[in-house]
């Protein structure tokens, strides 16, 4: 009888997501494991046979068996952890977690290859082999990948190197399954227009729309009821506009105590992660996990990190403290009982009332001016000025994994194709995990038969939904985040680098990574850019002139509490992979509330137990790595004042300068050093003034 061949096993092209069940994650990676694993064994025999005569060894000799092998594997186990994000289920969730293992495992075989090792070292230093700077680069970092692989052990560290690997692996989607569950589970019904006054009318239909979903069939915007949950469209707009302060106390309790009791408990996963990495690192010769971290980085070492996030914090700490003594002075202006000792789940209501009342700025009511699809267009017409690019739907033209999801297409004036994109912008919390990022469909590779795979990304948000007749209208903050992960996209999707293991942000230095994201979103402000874009989705009336320059002013508030709060989780984070261990004798928790006496101006409450859903280093790729956002800040900032030098008005220069960053910074990928590329954008290393300036931090 005929097998159906399984989507999962196609290997290459557009998956079809739909078709992908868990019994097939079930039946067919261990299949696809096998074929790789001897496929793999076959080339080693073959390398050592070169290794062992006097036959040269060659790029493509080496190089190109092992691109199709990381592809074979990428592709489908890609496929299931995208799928594991965006449609999570109870079934696919278990599927993942059963071949996890082995997945790690074969990673770890591939990556302690003796033969492969001497094969690349072989290469690296051949007086024959004409390398390119691009091949040296990426042997380089293949090299020092094995290294952190284990290659160098043997015998007992080996076994307990790779039994570490694959608990560690388990134990990052265990806790990031966690904080998914925790996040869903909790909700709060609310029923008197009392429990959500100063609600604005969008937020009201958002919980009205939740509760309808959970069986409230009556549920309306004007009479409940209402079901608040801890996503972020529904739980920020009410810590931000509720004003019946028992409500929002009982939310922001809720939700930083995530992931933090019961049986999503994620505090003893949290102590053995650190615990396995530190000895990880030592197996590996490293003091601590952060050295492992910062080996591959830009950052010379934890001391040249720290530096950088003292220097932030001296600059936001007076700052912040101005800005707390702000928020209690309005509070007492409005007769609040809590203005002599304001708690957490005041700060986003004053800093609200306070932004109304300094800018006469109320950011819900700009909502109107920026629906989904206008947003889109604006941000595809900056991509046209700065990268002489064309984006155009291509819906039905792919398969997708949800109905929300769209398909584009990204094409040179001439029509010629460059790219495409999926993207995923709304937020589904009962089945999509949190938060916002782009992530590799395809990446740009050459076939060994000569035809050319175009990259295509995943661009994955959390946005507010549409409710009935009305469109997905975005916050400030929304059309930001879409921007920045569009930049991540233009990364992958605008490199012209042929080698995949250098294109797009493959072997980009992770602390450079946030560069074009960061470097998109000060477009968000900019004159041409946001009025061509904000207009009311009712009556097409563009964004009025004043509230324009509301936003611009607005720019910096509380910028010293934003800036020292970024600080206070990059520290902590370095803190725990470079001085925490069981035997220090204090919990994680404790060595981050020790952190805190320094980088923040609130104590955290006693429920805070920001850690347990603090998936960036957790269940990411953030561990030793978290101050990356402020280090690329340096770049991003320091490179948008390339367009303010040459004039934001001098449309010439902003598309010339918009070229120069599109063939360096997008093009070059990580075929050369971050600095290498900066330089060739900038003509000179980074200067931390512009950030200092854009952060209005000049005279804290």
């Amino acid at each position: 009888m005929a097998q159906t061949f399984s989507p999962l096993l196609q290997g290459q092209g557009l998956p079809e997501f739909r078709a992908i069940t868990a019994d097939q994650v079930k039946q067919d990676i261990p299949v696809i494991l096998k074929q790789v694993d001897e496929a793999f064994t076959t080339y080693e025999r073959r390398l050592e046979a070169i290794l062992n005569s006097e036959t040269a060894l060659d790029w493509s000799t080496v190089m190109g068996p092992l691109q199709e092998f990381g592809e074979r594997l990428r592709w489908s186990w890609g496929v299931v952890s995208h799928l594991n994000g965006v449609c999570n289920s109870s079934e696919l969730r278990a599927a993942h977690a059963d071949q996890q293992p082995e997945v790690v495992r074969l990673g770890n075989r591939l990556g302690q290859s003796q033969v492969l090792h001497s094969a690349l070292t072989r290469l690296q230093e051949s007086p024959v082999v004409a390398l390119t700077p691009t091949q040296s680069r990426i042997l380089r970092s293949e090299l020092l990948s094995m290294q952190h692989r284990g290659v160098g052990l043997c015998g007992d560290d080996k076994a307990k190197f790779n039994e570490a690997s694959e608990r560690l692996a388990a134990l990052s989607t265990q806790f990031g399954n966690h904080v998914l569950d925790a996040t869903q589970e909790w909700t709060l019904k609310l029923t008197s227009r009392d429990e959500v006054a100063g609600l604005p009318q969008r937020a009201l239909e958002a919980l009205a729309s939740a509760a309808k979903e959970a069986g409230e069939s009556a549920a309306t915007a004007d009479a409940g009821p209402w079901l608040l949950g801890l996503d972020m469209p529904r739980y920020l707009p009410f810590l931000t506009h509720a004003s019946n302060r028992s409500v929002r106390e009982t939310a922001y309790r809720a939700h930083v105590g995530r992931a933090s009791s019961g049986e999503h408990d994620n505090r003893a996963l949290i102590e053995e992660i650190l615990s396995l990495r530190g000895q990880q690192a030592a197996r590996l010769g490293y003091a601590h996990w952060a050295d492992v971290s910062l080996a591959s980085k830009m950052a010379k070492d934890v001391d040249a990190v720290e530096g950088l996030l003292e220097e932030l914090r001296v600059a936001a700490f007076p700052a912040a403290e101005r800005e707390l003594d702000d928020l209690k002075a309005i509070a007492r202006r409005h007769g609040a009982a809590e203005a002599k000792e304001l708690a957490p789940w005041d700060l986003p209501y004053w800093s609200e009332k306070l932004r109304q009342e300094r800018f006469d700025l109320d950011q819900e009511a700009l909502r109107p001016w920026f629906p989904l699809p206008q947003v889109l267009d604006g941000l595809f017409g900056l991509c046209n000025r700065l990268f002489n690019v064309v984006i155009e739907a291509a819906d039905g033209e792919a398969p997708i994994w949800h109905q929300d999801v769209r398909y584009f297409r990204v094409q040179r004036q001439d029509g010629t194709p460059l790219a495409s994109f999926y993207l995923d912008p709304y937020s589904r919390p009962a089945s999509k995990r949190g938060g916002a990022w782009m992530d590799e469909c395809l990446g740009r590779r050459t076939n060994p038969d000569g035809t050319h795979v175009l990259p295509v990304a995943y661009l994955i948000c959390n946005q507010t939904p549409p409710v009935e007749d009305t469109p997905s209208l975005m916050s400030f903050e929304e059309v930001e985040t879409l921007f920045h992960e569009f930049g991540h996209g233009l990364q992958h999707m605008l490199t012209t680098v042929d080698e995949p293991e250098a294109a797009g942000i493959s072997n980009v230095e992770w602390d450079a990574v946030e560069l074009p994201s960061q470097f998109m979103e000060n477009w968000c402000l900019d004159r041409a850019t946001l009025m061509g874009m904000a207009r009311h989705w009712q009556t097409n009336e563009p964004l009025p002139e004043d509230e324009f320059q509301k936003l611009r002013k607005s720019r910096t508030f509380n910028a010293g509490l934003a800036t020292l709060r970024q600080v206070h989780f990059a520290l902590s984070d370095l803190r725990l992979h470079s001085r925490w261990t069981p035997e220090l004798g204090i919990t994680p928790d404790a060595l981050r509330r020790d952190v805190a006496t320094t980088t923040t101006v609130m104590e955290p409450i006693p429920e805070d137990q920001f850690l347990c859903a603090f998936g960036h280093i957790f269940a990411g790729g953030y561990s030793a790595g978290y101050y990356s956002y402020k280090w690329a800040e340096v770049l991003s900032a320091d490179a948008f004042a390339a367009f303010e030098d040459a004039g934001l008005d001098n449309e010439q220069k902003v598309q010339s300068t918009g070229a120069l960053f599109r063939d360096t910074v997008l093009s070059l990928g990580g075929s050369r050093s971050p600095s290498e590329v900066f330089e060739a954008f900038r003509g000179r290393p980074a200067s931390t003034e512009a950030l200092i300036r854009h952060s209005g931090l000049v005279n804290a």
